[in-house]
């Protein structure tokens, strides 16, 4: 009897484990009020803590979200509201009142000209602070504000690593550049814009909306202004921080394609109709074929960032010095497809007398990186390749009699390190190559940027209330890229 009880609660077991298994994504909707009224709050961003995953109420207040696993965390925030953070532990409706965030009327924002309380300040003014920012795994500066500014655009052009981000504070008010004019301590950054910036110097960013800001900057604010101030030293002990994180990236998914079987089946029916023969005799022994999502896409793409800090001063004199570094290898062909870059950060603020201060805000950072431009090229890229090469053809050819045979033998095909050709596709048009020779002939290419921003500031004090402070900033950057390209063959069309 034992045994029988026993051997049906194993059955049962595994009967409910694919069950299970199945259900670990989670369908939550929901919806966004306002605690003091009731009234639905459009726009508020949810976001998956820890990750990049977010999406907005709409005009309702509705939302709809899918979890990955229970025990996320979903973080609900809007400007002016004070974020909820609720685990879930199952599918279903989440309803969530946010509260009016009246503390944040006393913030101290930056304002261009100077620092206000944000209850006094009358222009269109969005501040981001660093402990809004910190948690957040970013590559760039600027996808670090997204779902935070309202009123304010924000694109990623492209999911390759260290790719730019598009930035609208105003809309498309020009045929030419709608890019925002970028302050950073004091200085115009008029190219290149944040992205040698590193998330954990950053102390808080304002994004200027208004036509007021014209009147600061002139006619360069007329697509808006965002202002960056980065850390600096208090008063007291020195403190050594830490910050860092190292993960992995996976595509999320990959599409369902012809296998070899398949796509000869096809070919042999396409034939058919056009009045020929059977090209494939015999389509089930060609078996699945070749994968070509596989060779390109990479399941466990590192991706780190770490952060070192130290800090600390006197009533006299205060500093802080940071050291960063961010890597990230593409989820497509992270061969050609990577972004590296390292920080060095040096503040101080040195009070000489009562009515005397100066100081510098001095910020270096070293940027190389492979394939971000050129990885998916509408035609010839590693990606387009992939979905579109046939299946039938082999990724290498380790077949001698094959390998021979032209164009193998006749042309100068690319070859991977034990000699082998790599398989060229002759069932496919608008130079679609095989994405493994396309990657060794680009292994040495790559660019690199160096930026040095910073300022030195004065400041006297001749009566109490009277403040006279002149400021001489500067940005030198140089940049370039190192590339070679040899005689090879990559596509027969």
């Amino acid at each position: 009897m034992k045994k029988g009880v026993l051997h049906a609660f194993i059955m049962l077991c595994m009967c409910v484990s694919p069950f299970a298994l199945a259900a670990q994504t989670l369908h939550v909707t929901g919806k966004v009020t306002a605690a003091t009224d009731g009234r639905p709050l459009p726009g508020v961003t949810v976001t998956i803590q820890g990750t990049g995953t977010a999406v907005s109420t709409d005009d309702s207040g509705y939302y709809t979200i899918e979890i990955p696993q229970a025990g996320a965390t979903l973080v609900f925030q809007q400007l002016g509201m004070m974020a909820q953070h609720i685990e879930v532990r199952t599918s279903g409706a989440i309803n969530v009142s946010l509260e009016e965030d009246l503390s944040t009327l006393e913030e101290v924002v930056v304002i261009g000209y100077g620092t206000q309380k944000k209850s006094v300040v009358t222009g269109a003014i969005t501040s981001v602070k660093s402990s809004d920012i910190e948690n957040q795994v970013v590559g760039r500066l600027e996808t670090a504000l997204q779902g935070r500014t309202s009123g304010v655009t924000i694109t990623s052009n492209s999911g390759a690593p260290g790719s730019p981000a598009s930035i609208l504070v105003r809309g498309v008010t020009t045929i030419n550049n709608n890019t925002p004019l970028y302050v950073v301590d004091g200085v115009v950054v008029d190219a290149g814009g944040i992205d040698y910036l590193n998330a954990s110097d950053i102390e808080s960013i304002e994004v200027l909306k208004d036509a007021a800001s014209a009147a600061i900057y002139g006619t360069r604010a007329a697509t808006g202004v965002i202002l960056v101030t980065t850390k600096k030293g208090h008063v007291g002990d020195m403190r050594i921080n830490y910050n860092g994180y190292y993960g992995t990236q996976a595509p999320a998914k990959k599409l369902d394609l012809l296998n070899a079987t398949e796509y000869a089946t096809i070919r042999n029916e396409a034939s058919l109709n056009d009045g020929g023969g059977i090209i494939y005799p015999n389509p089930e022994s060609l078996g699945e074929g070749t994968d070509w999502q596989s060779t390109v896409f990479e399941n466990n793409a590192p991706i780190q960032n770490h952060e070192l800090s130290i800090s600390g001063g006197s009533d006299r004199s205060t500093f802080y010095t940071s050291f960063g570094y961010f890597g990230q290898d593409g989820v497509v062909t992270p061969e050609i497809s990577n972004y590296n870059r390292y920080n060095i950060r040096l503040n101080s603020d040195h009070k000489v007398k009562k009515w005397l201060r100066f100081g510098q805000n001095l910020g270096y950072s070293y940027i190389k990186s492979q394939g971000a431009l050129a990885t998916n090229s509408e035609f010839g890229g590693p990606l387009s390749s992939a979905i579109n090469l046939d299946p039938l053809t082999p990724a290498v050819i380790t077949d001698p009699d094959v390998a021979n045979q032209p164009p193998y033998s006749t042309q100068p095909v690319v070859r991977d390190a034990n000699g082998n050709p790599y398989g060229i596709s002759t069932n496919v048009a608008q130079e679609m190559t095989n994405p493994l020779a396309y990657v060794d002939t680009r292994l040495g290419n790559y660019g690199f940027s160096h930026n040095i921003v910073g300022n030195v500031f004065g400041e006297i004090e001749p009566i109490e209330g009277l403040r006279i402070r002149s400021t001489l900033g500067a940005k030198l950057a140089w940049w370039g890229s190192e590339s070679f390209s040899g005689i090879y063959y990559l596509s027969a069309v």
